[in-house]
């Protein structure tokens, strides 16, 4: 790991206070039907866990998670299953001032040009264009811990 990227992450984790707390499953929106979640309909997804409103969405979940991935991923930063380490766009570091809320998660940025563009999309398409690649701006506890 190279000196930048644990900056990166001592970075993040120094400006995560800022971001909204984390929530329960039961204050998250189900990925599939948009309905409160519930603690009992959990499922493990890419190194956390999922929340839904019922059966119906579980199943349809686990039958096909690629179609709900930016939803789910977005779920799991609103309950601290994904911590933000860095701009979604571009793992650059975060700038406190460029909070927004997304669905049921707030999402930082690393500068007003990233924001803006986040801002600019709209419903589902926002969603996806933030949480859809994780790779770049979110880890997993088990991730940030092994990274230590």
């Amino acid at each position: 790991m190279t000196s930048r990227t644990t900056l990166g992450i001592a970075a993040a984790l120094l400006a995560a206070p800022l971001l909204a707390a984390v929530k329960t499953p039961a204050d998250v929106a189900c990925p599939v039907s948009g309905k409160p979640a519930k603690a009992a309909m959990a499922v493990e997804f890419d190194g956390g866990e999922v929340y839904f409103c019922c059966g119906k969405c579980k199943a349809a979940f686990e039958g096909g998670p690629a179609g709900f991935a930016a939803k789910a991923h977005q779920q799991m930063v609103a309950t601290g299953e994904l911590v933000q380490t860095g701009c979604p766009f571009n793992g650059r570091d975060v700038n406190p001032s460029t909070v927004i809320t997304i669905g049921d998660a707030e999402v930082g940025f690393c500068c007003n040009n990233c924001k803006g563009k986040a801002e600019k999309a709209e419903g589902d398409e926002q969603v996806a264009l933030v949480f859809g690649d994780i790779s770049k701006g979110f880890k997993t506890p088990a991730e940030l811990e092994a990274a230590k």
